[in-house]
């Protein structure tokens, strides 16, 4: 994909609203660190596991001046029955044409989709982990089932620090990258940038 932002790039404005209809615009996060997640759908188990784990690690990151912004795939209904039913403490927002995904050249990949489904003992792996911290593997009628993750590390200036486009279905930016840019240590993260 030649539209993917790269470190250094000014991340793009957007204005949307959130799961509980309050106005979220990344404009209003400047001063701040920002965690921006793009994720498949809100009824995702990998995606809606990932969330619980922002969840967990959110308080020490607003400590730290650090704010998480998600997006997912889905019509607002859908992620108020799914991902919504978690009561997040950071936004969720309903995408469901995808135009901020389009923003960020967050990929579609029919490819990469299958070559996760393709890697052995995949399904057992997935199912193990969600159903761990209680979550099922449930389809959302009509979403893309070929959407491919994507997170950016956004600094206080709107400047995108790590741009990480996922390879697979199932690969997210490593927590470690995560904790050292929200501890301010974000010289020393890499600036990963995968297509």
């Amino acid at each position: 994909m030649n539209d993917q932002l790269r470190p250094g790039d000014t991340a793009p404005l957007f204005r949307s609203k959130d799961q509980h209809d309050n106005p979220v615009s990344l404009e209003d996060y400047r001063d701040r660190k920002v965690l921006l997640a793009f994720f498949r759908n809100s009824a995702c188990a990998l995606c809606n596991l990932r969330v619980h784990q922002f969840m967990q690690r959110s308080t020490v990151w607003q400590q730290q001046g650090m704010e998480v912004i998600t997006f997912f795939e889905s019509p607002e209904a859908s992620l108020r029955k799914y991902v919504g039913q978690q009561d997040a403490p950071f936004p969720l927002i309903a995408d469901p044409v995808a135009e901020v995904y389009d923003l960020f050249g967050v990929e579609s990949s029919e490819a990469k989709a299958q070559a996760t489904l393709s890697k052995p003992g995949i399904h057992e792996e997935i199912s193990a982990k969600v159903e761990a911290a209680g979550f099922k593997l449930i389809p959302e009628e009509g979403s893309n089932f070929n959407r491919i993750p994507a997170e950016f590390l956004i600094d206080e200036d709107g400047v995108i620090q790590v741009a990480y486009y996922g390879e697979l279905i199932t690969d997210h930016l490593p927590f470690e990258t995560i904790e050292r840019f929200a501890a301010g240590n974000g010289e020393d993260a890499p600036r990963l940038q995968l297509s």
